[in-house]
């Protein structure tokens, strides 16, 4: 009997054996945690508290707190809104917004506190707001706008592309650098022959394919006005034009006037710059396009700007603010 017994139990014991390991390619939940090994049991468990907490943390997704400072009888995080005495920490304090035209006028007071040359240059830094709705972005771009005060003292170097001999004397009647076809494509490449604009007619285009890498944001587009049959037009242009680019995906760092210039002059460059910025602000963009304006005198550097002020426009900046 004692032998039939433990016979019925071998039996049982391989069936289960067996059915376990057919179980065991449907999926781990299914197996009884009873034959399996604490260490296993206690990853399953943890990758289960995982799941949880990642979706808890998805569905507690919070906010952004917005704090509104108006009614306060302080800024939040700062000691007062404006300081009472002369000396005083800056970053205690809420920066100051001046307008366009104070911003300038103090610029030249500093300057002369400071001891330092009249003759320096007028930087200014933009910070651009190039985020757009479902996660788009506006691209950087390079532009060219013509001041109305120029400020540099030598003429930008122009290369005329054309295959037109008579266009081609135009060309460096009206203050061409050089002018010329197919045969300008290799001393470029060989860095013998290079210029500040490069610009084109409309035929030439396709023979100079070969300079898009290496001229990459100078190579001649429509789009950006340096491809025209009017030769004239476009040397008068590029001549006096000024070139800035975004940095960094979301700054403009570039230079508008000399410091000893009137400051109506400055203005006026000021605002050209401004409104050459804000005709590449996308038709369907909600949001302000410029988000922040600073202006510093001196070299650019990172130990020292004189003269450093900052004003900081609402929405309306390239209408209210630059209004005649």
């Amino acid at each position: 009997m004692a032998t039939c017994m433990r016979t019925v139990w071998k039996v049982l014991g391989g069936c289960q054996r067996h059915l376990l390991r057919a179980g065991a390619y449907t999926s781990a939940s299914q197996i009884p945690t009873r034959h399996l090994s604490s260490k296993i049991v206690a990853t399953l468990k943890s990758l289960k508290k995982v799941k949880k907490d990642d979706t808890q943390k998805k569905e507690e997704k919070k906010e952004k707190r917005i704090i509104d400072d108006k009614g306060r009888h302080k800024p939040f995080g700062k000691t007062a809104w404006a300081p009472v005495d002369d000396v005083y920490i800056r970053t205690y304090y809420p920066m100051t917004i001046y307008d366009a035209a104070e911003a300038i006028d103090m610029l030249k007071n500093f300057q002369v506190l400071d001891f330092t040359p009249l003759k320096q240059p007028v930087y200014i830094d933009l910070r651009l707001n190039m985020e757009l709705e479902k996660k788009r972005k506006v691209d950087p771009f390079v532009s060219t706008v013509h001041l109305p005060h120029p400020f540099k003292t030598e003429i930008n170097k122009v290369l005329v592309f054309t295959e037109d001999a008579n266009q081609a004397k135009a060309a460096l009647e009206n203050g061409a650098v050089l002018a010329g076809g197919a045969e300008l494509i290799q001393p470029i490449l060989d860095d013998e022959i290079s210029a500040d604009f490069y610009v084109a007619v409309p035929d030439i285009l396709p023979k100079i394919l070969p300079l898009k890498n290496k001229l990459r944001k100078k190579f001649p587009k429509s789009k950006r006005g340096s491809v025209s049959t009017n030769i004239s037009e476009l040397l008068e242009f590029f001549k006096a034009s000024h070139e800035y680019n975004v940095e960094n995906n979301c700054y403009v760092k570039t230079q508008i006037a000399m410091l000893d210039m009137p400051t109506e002059h400055i203005f006026a460059n000021l605002k050209a710059v401004l409104m050459n910025v804000c005709s590449h602000r996308p038709a369907d963009m909600v949001y302000t396009f410029i988000a922040r304006l600073m202006e510093t005198t001196g070299r650019k550097s990172a130990t020292r700007q004189p003269g450093f002020l900052c004003f900081f426009p609402p929405c309306l900046l390239c209408t209210v603010l630059l209004s005649d």
